[in-house]
């Protein structure tokens, strides 16, 4: 099976339309969202609208529970906060009742999917080496994948082997032998340095992953951010990556 993995759009309709027109090309067979379709940006119902129509599997992430109520806004503060209160007040009933419905941890077709990490799957980021091969020792299946950082990150065991990095545009990791953690960067807030949208190519039948990146129109979505009145340091942080 091949498979567009998605995650952390955070209600970037710019980027998640720009992803999802760069998927079309990949001739896949499902798409992946991994979590926090809404949070910081200006399009939450559009985004929701077009992950829930399009995505296979939709996991929820901790912006996603927090502004459904499942958690309380006050874990969140500064403009993550200010941006989750006002994406509570402009979403429906029911599309926060669609977002409490989720989980943020799954498994399909053999793969192990979380938002987070294995050991707490709406809040554990996993950055570091340490707590990689935790959650590497953790695993059930050889592929799992995980959002959450906004950073596309690969770490897994090669044998008895360690490995570990970042993985840049057009990256390609095969995946025979040993497990594997895998992250495909955010859609929607990379924070990596590059701020071309994110997402990635996991192929079950080859046992390949490859990351992708692509261009959008970040002026237009910081444009969207001002007229919905949210911090402008939302936008700004958009043409740096970061």
């Amino acid at each position: 099976m091949r498979i567009a993995v998605l995650s952390d759009v955070h209600a970037n309709l710019a980027a998640l339309e720009a992803v999802l027109d760069a998927v079309e090309q990949e001739q896949v067979d499902e798409l992946w969202s991994l979590g926090d379709v809404v949070g910081y940006g200006p399009q939450p119902s559009a985004c929701l609208a077009l992950i829930g129509s399009r995505c296979s599997l939709c996991l929820a992430g901790n912006h996603d529970l927090v502004v459904a109520g499942v958690i309380d806004l006050d874990v969140f503060a500064h403009d993550a906060g200010t941006a989750a209160r006002w994406t509570a007040e402009v979403l429906t009933d029911e599309e926060r009742q669609t977002l409490a419905s989720g989980s943020p941890a799954g498994e399909r077709d053999g793969v192990e999917v979380y938002h987070g990490s294995i050991r707490d799957p709406i809040w554990e980021y996993v950055l570091d080496d340490r707590t990689a091969s935790v959650c590497l020792d953790l695993q059930r299946h050889s592929v799992a994948l995980i959002g959450h950082s906004h950073l596309p990150v690969v770490f897994g065991y090669d044998g008895d082997q360690f490995y570990s990095g970042m993985a840049p545009a057009d990256s390609l990791l095969e995946l025979s032998g040993g497990r594997a953690l895998l992250n495909p960067g955010s859609v929607g807030q990379p924070r990596d340095g590059d701020p071309r949208a994110a997402f990635m190519l996991l192929d079950t039948d080859a046992a390949t992953a490859v990351w992708r990146r692509v261009d959008y129109d970040i002026r237009r979505t910081q444009a969207e951010i001002r007229e919905a009145g949210l911090p402008a340091r939302l936008g700004a942080r958009l043409a740096e990556g970061r």
